[in-house]
């Protein structure tokens, strides 16, 4: 994402500031922001989103904003680079979130990428890719592979063009969930699965969010039970109903979570556990945070 300089957008930046500091009940469950590492390498320089591996212990995925190629650059809870996935089959234009969920393979964990970026909301059109999850090892570096031929996911709007930087995929229905940027109060759009890979899908619009959240980035809990959504300078935590749609979470009560000062956060993650969380932000050797577990009898303040 790049920071507008028009009047829209330094409205919108005024709201989420706004909504960092608005009363919301405050979780305890997490502590403060610990620096799991820093990226060195040079590659990484737009980290727009990142996710956790569900079978691969201690992987993370991320990927650059634009401009860098189809490639997805993993890294270690550590933050060290193990490689990259060039990946087969996709084109760029402006990538900002990445999940992981099942797919069409019950056996598979697979990658989405979300070329969803519009800053100028003219697109007539947005692309999800899914692609399997590779095989690699937090400990043994693997310099390149490709992946794919990634699937084409494209998805319209019902209402017309809209900038997002939030992808979410449910575990437990396979459906895509997109949240817009740049409207007052954002809209959650969902595509159910499955999704064609011939032919542009419908998004239907679901939910909304609170007023000036302005979403950069999320992430569903490997369970399905919760959701978490970051601004630049906010982050909150759904709960999904029991026996519910995903989205039936965002008419629930925020809980507002701890976060780290970022020049431009814009990444967030469950650990594959659900005990805690990540974020990262854009710029040249970003830190890599964890908010794990608050220790017992010490709330998070």
């Amino acid at each position: 994402m790049r920071i507008s300089s028009d009047p829209v957008g330094i409205i919108l930046l005024l709201a989420s500031l706004s909504f960092s500091c608005a009363s919301f009940a405050k979780s305890d469950e997490f502590a403060p922001a610990h620096q799991a590492g820093v990226i060195k390498s040079g590659l990484v320089r737009e980290a727009s989103g990142i996710v956790a591996s569900r079978h691969n212990p201690g992987v993370l995925y991320l990927h650059n904003d634009s401009g860098a190629g189809a490639k997805v650059y993993v890294i270690n809870t550590s933050a060290q680079l193990l490689g990259v996935c060039n990946v087969r089959g996709a084109t760029t234009r402006d990538w900002e979130d990445i999940a992981l969920g099942p797919g069409p393979d019950p056996n598979r964990h697979y990658l989405y990428i979300g070329d969803i970026g519009d800053n100028r909301a003219k697109y007539p059109e947005i692309i999800v890719y899914r692609v399997p999850e590779p095989k690699v090892e937090a400990a043994q570096p693997f310099n390149q592979m490709t992946v794919g031929p990634a699937e084409a996911i494209r998805l319209t709007y019902p209402d017309g063009p809209r900038d997002a930087e939030t992808l979410l995929v449910d575990p437990l229905t396979r459906d895509i969930y997109i949240i817009s940027k740049r409207d007052f109060v954002p809209k959650v759009y969902r595509a159910a699965y499955p999704q064609s890979v011939t032919q542009s899908t419908r998004l239907e619009q679901v939910a909304v969010m609170p007023f000036g959240l302005f979403p950069t980035g999320g992430d569903v809990s490997p369970d399905g039970l919760r959701v978490i959504v970051r601004g630049m300078f906010n982050a909150s935590l759904w709960t999904r109903p029991a026996g519910e749609p995903l989205w039936h979470a965002f008419s629930g009560k925020a809980v507002a979570l701890p976060i780290a000062s970022e020049p431009q956060g814009e990444a967030i993650c469950f650990d594959s556990e659900d005990a805690g969380y990540f974020t990262i932000s854009e710029g040249r050797h970003p830190p890599l945070y964890y908010f794990g577990p608050a220790e017992p009898n010490t709330p998070n303040r």
